[in-house]
């Protein structure tokens, strides 16, 4: 290799730190590279003036430490320079032609070697273009420091697209197991819902069996007692028939009256099929229900008990949470099973939107829940923090529950009692009856305030829906709303995905 071409490519892979050939280079966003030992070193000196930043030592470009990349085209670079390092006898050695002995002072162009003058009048480079070697050698070192930044820059954009590669790989293996997770949560949910249809057949089907069997027992016991009755009247008629004339005659009236009156009782007869026969669930139906539950979870909000809008004969627990009625409650000249004031709302109120909240109303025989909103009107005015009519007669414990009055709720009373409170005509209000195939223990609450929507959802029974208030008119913002009535179980707001 001629000396300043030699030189040049030195310069490029020495480290400016320790002006040594570069050992395991590292390189900057900046292009310039240095040892690894070297430039750890000064990154460590700076550290503690520059808060986390590093500065280029050439050209002061700042940068951050962990934006290091191993330059691997360097590295190769600094084992040829290595290699072509000799002492001067050898440095001697390549000077001269191995073929004749010459010194070589001549460059072929047509086959890219260095010749001596003998090679030069060979027939093997007849006709060929040559110069000496000082008049290429600054064209061929351009060319080769060209080449060799051309390669550089797509060494280093080939070591970004491979970042980018490995980056992207991670968040591909990221997503395909988040999928694998959802697919693996949906299916482990619908193995729920179909172990909990199949527990609550097997259960209908005991219930059904043991009535049954009850029966039949019963219709068993009432026909043995009967044998024995027919079994006393039948040995003492034998006993009369076998006796003498006076035997039988002593009290004959008597045998006779009871043997007339004496009449088989057949038992009821017993179906001899089930009240209900099992037919295989519509899975795609439950799949759709538990869907659309699972769609509106996706605005659950943490809603809390306000306690300052509690009277004193209700309780909200510390972690406003839970509210139960604390002691029993006697109203002065009204229906004493009147609990409508006993309500409670949340502390976050609604004005736009979607929101969701679930409630756990277990062990409860009676409950009232769902959306309050004030309405606007000059002529309405506020018992104990809700809107009150002086003009309709309160003697419907439910009457204020309409949404006219700003109430969209559902309640259970009685243990089995399950209600919606709609708009009529009347002072009374429409109290629809609600069907449950399995009472809820958890109840969820949606609140749609653009659409005028207010939803209520069986959770316990996979999401089926309750009861669905639509055309809901909001004038004002919108309060969860929450009352225990005559039940001292509390009612317990639940947590997001809990």
């Amino acid at each position: 290799m001629d000396f300043p071409v030699k030189v040049d490519i030195e310069k490029e892979v020495t480290c400016p730190i320790c002006l040594e050939l570069l050992t395991e280079p590292l390189s900057l966003d900046c292009g310039h590279s240095f040892c690894q030992a070297c430039i750890t070193a000064k990154i460590k000196e700076s550290v503690t003036i520059s808060r986390g930043e590093s500065s280029c030592p050439v050209c002061q470009s700042r940068f951050q430490p962990g934006k290091l990349r191993p330059n691997r085209h360097l590295a190769n670079i600094v084992e040829r320079v290595k290699e072509v390092k000799m002492s001067p006898q050898e440095g001697q050695k390549r000077d001269i032609c191995e073929h004749h002995g010459k010194k070589l002072q001549v460059f072929c162009k047509e086959d890219g070697k260095v010749i001596c003058w003998v090679c030069e009048l060979s027939q093997e480079h007849q006709g060929h273009q040559t110069f000496r070697i000082n008049e290429v050698v600054k064209e061929c070192q351009e060319k080769l420091q060209a080449a060799l930044q051309k390669l550089t820059k797509e060494d280093q954009e080939a070591e970004k697209l491979e970042d980018d590669v490995r980056q992207e790989r991670t968040v591909w293996k990221n997503y395909i197991q988040l999928e694998r997770q959802k697919i693996l949560k949906g299916f482990n949910e619908m193995r729920v819902i179909l172990d909990s249809e199949e527990q609550r057949e097997l259960q209908k089907l005991e219930e059904g069996e043991v009535n049954v069997l009850d029966n039949l027992a019963a219709a068993r016991d009432q026909l043995v007692q009967q044998r024995q009755d027919a079994s006393k009247l039948i040995s003492d008629l034998q006993r009369r028939l076998r006796g003498s004339s006076i035997e039988m005659l002593q009290d004959v009236i008597d045998v006779m009256k009871r043997s007339e009156n004496w009449t088989l009782k057949k038992p009821k007869p017993v179906s001899k099929k089930l009240k209900s026969v099992f037919r295989a669930p519509d899975l795609s139906r439950m799949l759709q229900v538990h869907k659309e539950l699972t769609d509106v979870q996706c605005y659950w909000v943490d809603v809390m008990l306000n306690p300052n809008s509690t009277i004193s004969n209700v309780a909200v627990s510390v972690d406003q949470r839970q509210v139960a009625t604390v002691r029993t409650f006697t109203f002065k000249n009204s229906n004493p099973r009147d609990f409508s004031d006993f309500g409670v709302l949340g502390c976050q109120y609604f004005s736009s939107g979607k929101y969701y909240w679930e409630v756990d109303v277990s062990g409860k025989i009676a409950w009232i829940l769902g959306v309050y909103s004030k309405i606007s009107s000059p002529n309405k005015r506020k018992s104990s923090g809700f809107v009150f009519d002086p003009s309709v007669n309160y003697a419907n414990v439910y009457s204020k529950y309409r949404p006219q009055y700003g109430y969209w709720v559902i309640g259970l009373q009685n243990t089995c009692e399950y209600n919606a409170f709609e708009d009529s005509s009347s002072a009374d209000p429409k109290v629809l009856t609600l069907f449950m195939a399995v009472p809820p223990c958890r109840v969820g609450v949606f609140l749609n305030y653009e659409a005028g929507i207010v939803s209520f959802f069986n959770v316990t029974n996979h999401g089926a829906l309750i009861y669905k208030f639509s055309g809901c008119r909001f004038s004002q913002p919108a309060y969860p709303y929450f009352n225990p009535w005559n039940c001292q179980v509390p009612m317990t707001l639940c947590q997001p995905s809990s």
